[in-house]
């Protein structure tokens, strides 16, 4: 009966093989599947006496599985389009949590639900860092991560404008040059500032801020005043940027309008004067009217900045993205989800691009990691495999039978 059992261990492990084998080949196509190989070691050995040289003589008892291997090499990246689709690039799992039990996931095919909540296809919340205010706090526990579907962004005041130009040193005293600058009030309501430079002198200019007729019926507070250049056309006053210039009394009825002149950006200035002819080169502002969710986008460190109808965009949070010690002593539970054992070692959550972990390509997909080629020579080694144990049964039952007829 042990010639039995022998060969009944190598069926068994053989099954082991190629339910293994055919898992791999059936999560051919599933989205961020790692490859699993089947390895065995020999049982332990009866002790049937010596040699004339001492030598021992034994005999085995066959074989058993003695693990399954996982191999986490990184699978083709493949474009989708579709911005709740994620892959890593790189180490690391994505963080995902149903109820309170958390899981750790390689496929990143998201999505949003009817609320803009990002989920896994089986309705797992996506973890990450909230973003309050439009700033990611990564020092804020882990958070289902959501976008604002639907929602209406409210409008948001000019606070501060800037201007990039040149003043023509060689023009006439008394010329007059004017930058165009469009601004909001609390409304929404948009507002074309005019910047008037007007030469008073060598490297002089006057400057006067105004809004088109109408706009305002109160008196401007420190919307005047002198920009001073040096003899290499550098702005040397104002030192600072004109702070509080106030437009009060707005006629659509918004809250007075108070913003910022940012002459300097970095220590650097954004006005200077040489003998070319004037010009804008560029305007920015800060303000924008009310607008409505269009699409969102997560880069490479997962943050995810969502996009509004007025152009603006806003950050809502962040990705979480986990790393552990042992990635074999992680357990598998299905719904392409892993779960953190002693053996793996506990979860480190961060974010992307840091601490070794990842980074993530947005509007991507990491593929299975299977190689199909391989997969059927494996597939043949262990049906041989099957096959050889199976002949070795037949064979000790055919022993067997001939030693009972024998005995009759």
């Amino acid at each position: 009966m042990g010639s039995f059992s022998t060969a009944l261990t190598g069926l068994q492990a053989d099954t082991v093989s190629l339910n293994t084998i055919g898992n791999n080949l059936a999560n051919l196509n599933t989205t961020a599947f790692k490859d699993q190989s089947t390895t065995f070691e020999d049982l332990f050995y009866q002790q049937m006496g010596t040699s004339g040289s001492n030598n021992p003589i034994q005999v085995g008892v066959g074989t058993k599985v003695s693990g399954t291997d996982t191999n986490f090499l990184q699978g083709t990246l493949s474009t989708t389009g579709n911005s709740a689709d994620m892959a890593l690039q790189g180490n690391g799992f994505f963080v995902v949590q149903q109820g309170n039990v958390q899981s750790l996931t390689r496929a990143g095919n998201f999505q949003l639900d009817q609320v803009g909540n990002l989920t896994t296809v089986d309705g797992e919340q996506v973890m990450g860092y909230p973003a309050p205010g439009g700033v990611v706090n990564t020092n804020a526990g882990l958070v289902p991560l959501s976008v604002p579907v639907g929602v209406n962004e409210a409008a948001h005041a000019t606070q501060n404008f800037s201007v990039t130009a040149n003043l023509d040193a060689s023009a006439a005293t008394g010329t007059q040059v004017t930058s165009p600058v469009k601004v909001y009030d609390s409304l929404g309501q948009s507002h074309e500032v005019s910047v008037s430079y007007t030469k008073t002198g060598a490297n002089t200019w006057d400057y006067s801020i105004t809004l088109p007729a109408g706009d305002a019926t109160g008196t401007p507070v420190n919307n005047t005043g002198t920009l001073t250049f040096d003899t290499n056309g550098n702005l040397v006053s104002p030192t600072a940027n004109v702070a509080g210039i106030t437009f009060p009394a707005l006629a659509d009825g918004a809250s007075d309008m108070t913003f910022n002149w940012n002459l300097y950006t970095n220590g650097s200035p954004t006005m200077a004067q040489s003998s070319a002819a004037s010009s804008t080169a560029n305007t920015n502002q800060d303000g924008y009217p009310t607008g409505t969710y269009q699409s969102f986008t997560v880069d490479a460190n997962g943050v995810i900045s969502a996009t509004f109808s007025n152009g603006h965009t806003q950050d809502v949070g962040q990705v979480a993205v986990a790393s552990v010690t042992n990635t074999e002593g992680l357990v598998l539970v299905g719904n392409n989800n892993y779960m953190t054992t002693a053996a793996s070692g506990t979860a480190t959550v961060g974010v992307a691009g840091v601490g070794g972990r990842g980074t993530i390509e947005d509007s991507a997909l990491e593929q299975s990691n299977v190689d199909i080629s391989t997969e059927f020579a494996n597939l043949i080694v262990a049906q041989r495999a099957f096959q050889a144990n199976s002949k070795t049964m037949t064979t000790f039952d055919s022993v067997a039978q001939d030693t009972i007829a024998m005995i009759r």
